[in-house]
């Protein structure tokens, strides 16, 4: 049995991952794997970092999958655009978003990788928090 890594798994295909981690020193999302010509779906991978949770988004025409790969994830949730219908679970196995859901996500550890698959092409709209929120410890 042999350990993957992007060298050797190449032949094959390609692991899931944030790409250059050193450049950057902020949250990234990255679109790993996109149908082209195609109106299906798309799988990106985020590399969350630490920061302020002061934004929601979210996306009107897809379904949403957050699957945890690496680190410590909380995920926010709400069906409304009020901060009393705020949820907030531990992203501790993988979870599908229904379409128009708001959601955002905070990391508890310095960073969390987590895949995502949605539809080839998204529409998303931003909820602007009036502060940051105070994620639970």
């Amino acid at each position: 049995m042999t350990k993957i890594t992007p060298k050797n798994f190449r032949t094959f295909g390609w692991v899931i991952g944030p790409g250059d981690r050193a450049a950057r020193s902020k949250s990234v999302f990255r679109v790993v794997l996109k149908e082209k010509n195609s109106r299906g779906w798309r799988i990106g991978f985020l590399l969350l970092r630490k920061e302020p949770l002061d934004t929601f988004e979210k996306h009107p025409d897809s379904f949403e999958s957050f699957e945890p790969v690496s680190g410590k994830t909380l995920i926010f949730v709400s069906r409304g655009k009020r901060l009393s219908n705020v949820r907030c679970f531990e992203l501790d196995k993988p979870v599908i978003l229904d379409k128009g859901v708001w959601h955002a996500v905070f990391t508890l550890t310095p960073e969390s990788g987590i895949k995502i698959t949605e539809n080839a092409e998204v529409q998303t709209r931003y909820w602007k928090l009036p502060g940051p929120l105070n994620p639970p410890r």
